[in-house]
């Protein structure tokens, strides 16, 4: 019972934390990756960062 619990605990923080995150291209999102340090962006991060925010392509919707 408490392994269970456990689980169910952990399932509801992740898509806690994950539904409060921008759309990736969004205003919002560059605006987040603006105030995020260089060093803690991944190589997708970089390649989306000029995508959308520095040549201002719209992202597809998903």
């Amino acid at each position: 019972m408490k392994k269970i619990l456990t689980v169910a605990t952990a399932i509801t923080a992740v898509l806690a934390l994950t539904a409060c995150e921008p759309k990736r291209g969004s205003e919002a999102w560059c605006k987040k990756m603006d105030e995020t340090p260089k060093g803690e962006w991944s190589f997708n991060d970089a390649g989306d960062y000029t995508k959308f925010c520095v040549l201002n392509q719209k992202p597809e919707d998903q």
